[in-house]
């Protein structure tokens, strides 16, 4: 279980309705130590608007029902001055002015990569004076019997220390950020490894391997899961 001193940054809500876009964010956003709701339309961003009081909106501007500028612009007329940032293929000036004219706080051009979304993300918080930083540090990850200290970059397997490289680092700390859920290659690839990276998946499979001979032992259940075809999840151990 994920144990932190004062919890996530901020609550995001994420209106997006493409299924992969919506699960690489999510993903992606907690992986930051966001807190991320997510929805697929601009009538049910309204309804988590009003309900679920996000600190911030990541607003696709081309839903199925209503646009993003409708759904911002039924915000503020509304009253209500959670701060937006649009997500749009959009790129011509009359666009972007309908954008800011209702009552947008940023936008990002698509496609876009999720350091750019993260970068901006913290910018317009810090501006509407919302913590976007952790004032402390510490957290320390679980998974049965596998712990991470974000803090000192230490990882134990059953109370004993044992060393790994900065890469098997970030791809541990990803996979006990997004705990119980399946995260395809392409998204581990994105967050591990640069979005430039040129080699192929295959390189996750060697890493991974890596990880299992240094966590996993005949004392414990198994903790990273191959879904094949798909990608890998870290899974708490079976309750008996």
């Amino acid at each position: 279980m994920a144990g932190t001193t004062d919890g996530p940054l901020a609550r995001l809500l994420v209106v997006e309705d493409d299924d992969s876009i919506l699960d690489l964010l999510g993903a992606g956003l907690r992986f930051a130590s966001y807190e991320v709701a997510a929805v697929p339309s601009g009538s049910d961003a309204l309804e988590a608007i009003a309900h679920g009081s996000p600190d911030l909106v990541v607003l696709d501007v081309n839903l199925p029902d209503l646009d993003g500028f409708e759904v911002c612009r039924r915000m503020r007329a509304a009253g209500i001055d959670v701060p937006v940032i649009f997500l749009t293929a959009r790129r011509d000036t009359e666009d972007l002015r309908a954008g800011f004219s209702g009552g947008g706080d940023d936008y990002v051009t698509k496609p876009f990569s999720l350091d750019e979304l993260t970068f901006r993300i913290g910018a317009v918080l810090r501006r509407c004076g919302i913590r976007s930083t952790s004032s402390t540090p510490t957290q320390r990850l679980t998974c049965g019997h596998v712990e991470l200290d974000e803090s000192s970059h230490r990882v134990w397997s059953g109370g004993v220390e044992v060393l790994v490289t900065p890469t098997e680092y970030r791809l541990l700390r990803y996979l006990l950020v997004n705990i119980g859920q399946v995260l395809t290659r392409a998204q581990i690839l994105d967050h591990v490894w640069s979005y430039d990276f040129a080699g192929g998946w295959q390189i996750i499979e060697s890493y991974v391997s890596s990880l299992r001979r240094k966590l996993e032992t005949p004392e414990h259940e198994r903790m990273i899961y191959t879904v094949r075809g798909v990608g890998y999840s870290a899974r708490r151990p079976s309750l008996t």
